[in-house]
């Protein structure tokens, strides 16, 4: 046995609560600390013995993780929706979490959650912008179009969004000085969206041409449904993907049936939409392709060039199996909103299989 001191941190964007529980002797040293991490590490440095620290995952990052491990503290930050709360416990303030943290952590039950690198952090913070711009863009749309419903104007020149119906959107006008106006600012935000949507699609397609991602995203590329931007944001959403197998990607995910099963019965509900929302809903999206008949067309065979032999050929099995999967569902006549779950939790093995394919 050792002396330890586990150090729960309840972190806020403007206080930081600090309980230190020493394993030894039982005592109990509680603060309260700004987040400046250069105070926070002062004060865990004057407590006893080989210190361990824990804080949940949270709004403000990982900076305060980074600086800690750089500083020689031993630092683990812990999944929130894994920590052990007791129910009878009703009183929630911010020293009584910092003290639950530090006794989780001293009995060893703290979940950790894996720490992105800087890089990988930069390139989720522009996927996950083009995510924002992509529902900003889709609610200035709808806003539009349900304006221009009031007024009675519907476009029936074909397809919506396309390029001939933008220019009969900039065509309407209005007699009322008040509708012209909302309808012009709504057309302009429909216009900024598209031009920031534009800008950082071509930002994604250089990092994912020439980043340390590129690899896995060529690979990714191999399965029909899944380009540059959907490989992409998969490689930097999951990140280390040899952390999960074939079998447990889509527990991850939440793309596994809940269940609730005692004795000799068993229940099964819908997913549990755990885990990383927007990986779990560009694998949706890319099951719905399997559905076609499986060709290799000519932007499928391009980026098969830039794969290697062996990623190529664990596409095109996966690309026949998925289409075989989504034939069988068709003729059990599956819900099409459960076959593509289905789809969507055996194409994220085939992507864990691409991802984790020897160089």
């Amino acid at each position: 046995m050792y002396e330890r001191t586990s150090v729960g941190l309840d972190v806020h964007a403007r206080s930081v609560s600090a309980t230190a529980l020493n394993s030894e002797t039982g005592a109990i040293t509680e603060t309260t600390l700004t987040p400046d991490h250069d105070e926070i590490s002062a004060w865990i440095r004057t407590l006893p013995g080989q210190i361990q620290v824990v804080y949940e995952a949270g709004p403000t990052g990982f900076g305060l993780h980074r600086a800690l491990t750089a500083a020689g503290i031993d630092c683990v930050v812990a999944a929130p929706s894994k920590l052990h709360r007791p129910p009878g416990n009703r009183v929630k303030t911010d020293k009584n979490d910092a003290r639950l943290l530090a006794q989780l952590l001293l009995l060893g039950q703290i979940t950790p959650v894996r720490v992105p690198t800087v890089t990988e952090e930069s390139a989720r913070d522009l996927v996950r912008g083009r995510e924002d711009v992509r529902t900003d863009l889709m609610r200035a749309r709808h806003r539009v179009s349900k304006l221009l419903l009031r007024h009675g104007h519907v476009y029936y020149g074909g397809r919506a969004w396309t390029g001939a119906h933008h220019q009969w959107l900039h065509r309407i006008r209005f007699d009322q000085p008040g509708t012209a106006a909302a309808y012009d600012a709504e057309l302009e935000a429909v216009d900024f969206a598209l031009a920031r949507r534009d800008r950082l699609d071509a930002a994604i397609a250089e990092m994912a041409a020439a980043s340390e991602f590129t690899p896995i995203v060529r690979n990714l590329c191999c399965l029909r449904g899944v380009s540059t931007l959907t490989g992409f944001g998969l490689a930097v959403e999951i990140g280390d993907w040899s952390r999960f197998t074939g079998a447990s990607i889509g527990a991850y995910l939440g793309l596994v049936p809940t269940e609730h099963s005692s004795g000799g019965s068993r229940r099964q509900g819908g997913i549990t939409k755990a885990g990383n929302t927007h990986a779990r809903r560009l694998l949706v999206e890319a099951a719905w392709h399997h559905k076609a008949r499986y060709t290799v067309g000519a932007v499928l065979r391009a980026r098969w060039e830039q794969a290697p032999e062996a990623a190529r050929a664990r596409g095109h099995a996966g690309n026949q199996r998925l289409h075989h999967r989504w034939e069988t569902f068709g003729h059990r006549h599956k819900k099409h909103t459960i076959a593509t779950t289905a789809i969507a939790r055996e194409l994220a093995g085939w992507c864990w299989s691409l991802a984790t394919l020897p160089d």
